[in-house]
């Protein structure tokens, strides 16, 4: 079995979606064309030796439905010969690209691959691609009737079960911002950003983060999901997640090149981290944020490693209740979750943020001369995506 191994991992920055947001005015498939030749170039690798590209996006309608990740492709200038194929599992879509890309290349099917990751929430609204159609069979809702709940109400009930506080929310939340702003101003995203060209100018910075954003300001914001059907329905519910414990919706990119770790030697590229354990597992959708904890549990023993033995933890900060319900089963210590922030300070472009998540903790690995790193992503349905990492240089 060929030994899958990453040699590179960028992003772009991370915009704000809306109105002046840095990427709001470029269309998704250009943002994804600059990340990719990006990549593409800073390792002086021939494109037409890649053997596929493998791209996360959820929002698969309108300006991202034309396999986004093919048409930036092409629109970078690279071989058409080279094909791709798009994935979608919510908010890990980009991560199990990066599964699928290594598996492959373990397989023996592929050499080379980059996974991508693209969403342009500005441009594609969350939620745009059902077209107002209910996208639930009988069987399902019979099965779980009276039927889903949206994500910000399964966060509601994630933090009610774990028995965590609005105060343990926005404190944890202002934290992400505290950290994104120190890891900005330290220069420490500097490496995994790739500058993009917009039509107003150069971009190399996250335009999410809110420096001194404290937990007390937080706590003066209004529930964002309470509604009378929900609150007939779930009585026991506090009422607790806002805008402010949430992640945010946002626009970016990434990129990660994959490729067997002998193609890396025969190109003279050096391999900065290897695939050490890969999971994938579903949980209660109505809870639905929950599968993180459940499928970190089987990653780690997949492993062999120990809790103790990892050094940096990457739980998507889809809700603060998730990382916190998370860090309640895992018993993992502050220091190690989400060092540099996350999904809160930095935004969430869905179908790029696992590769976005991956970069930003293999780049925490080397800075600070760690081991092992693991990532998961909460993901709609009640699924999660768990990647295990180990650094080699």
């Amino acid at each position: 079995m060929q030994e899958a191994v990453i040699v590179d991992a960028i992003r772009s920055p991370m915009g704000r979606s809306k109105s002046g947001g840095a990427f709001t005015n470029m269309h998704p498939t250009d943002l994804l064309a600059q990340v990719l030749k990006g990549l593409v170039e800073r390792n002086k690798l021939d494109p037409g030796l890649v053997d596929d590209v493998i791209t996360g996006c959820v929002g698969q309608v309108g300006e991202q439905s034309a396999t986004p990740g093919r048409v930036a492709w092409l629109a970078a200038g690279f071989p058409e010969h080279v094909p791709s194929t798009t994935i979608d599992r919510k908010c890990g879509s980009s991560q199990q690209a990066v599964h699928f890309a290594a598996q492959g290349i373990m397989s023996g099917a592929y050499d080379i691959v980059i996974a991508c990751g693209i969403e342009s929430m500005s441009r594609v609204p969350m939620g745009i691609a059902k077209l107002d159609h209910n996208p639930y069979g009988e069987g399902f809702l019979e099965r779980y009737a009276p039927g889903p709940v949206s994500q910000g109400i399964s966060a509601e009930l994630v933090a009610s079960k774990w028995d965590i506080s609005r105060k343990e929310l926005d404190e944890y939340s202002a934290r992400s911002h505290e950290r994104a702003h120190h890891a900005r101003e330290e220069g420490l995203f500097d490496r995994e950003i790739f500058p993009v060209q917009t039509p107003n100018g150069i971009v190399n910075k996250d335009e999410t983060i809110r420096p001194g954003t404290k937990a007390e300001k937080l706590a003066e914001l209004k529930p964002s999901f309470l509604n009378p059907d929900m609150e007939t329905r779930f009585p026991h519910i506090e009422w607790q997640v806002t805008a402010g414990n949430s992640s945010q919706i946002s626009d970016g990119a990434s990129a990660m090149l994959i490729m067997s770790r002998a193609m890396a030697d025969k190109l003279g590229l050096k391999p900065r981290a290897r695939f050490v354990a890969f999971d994938v597992r579903g949980d209660d959708p109505v809870l639905m944020l929950t599968a993180p904890i459940s499928s970190s549990r089987k990653a780690i023993e997949k492993s062999g490693l120990t809790t103790e033995e990892i050094d940096h933890f990457e739980v998507n900060e889809a809700f603060a209740c998730v990382p916190l319900a998370w860090q309640r089963e895992l018993k993992v210590d502050d220091g190690r979750l989400n060092p540099r922030g996350g999904a809160i300070a930095l935004g969430h472009p869905l179908g790029a943020s696992g590769i976005r998540l991956m970069t930003t903790m293999l780049h925490a690995l080397e800075d600070n001369q760690q081991r092992y790193g693991l990532q998961t992503m909460c993901e709609a349905g009640g699924m999660a995506n768990t990647t295990i990492i180990e650094r080699l240089n």
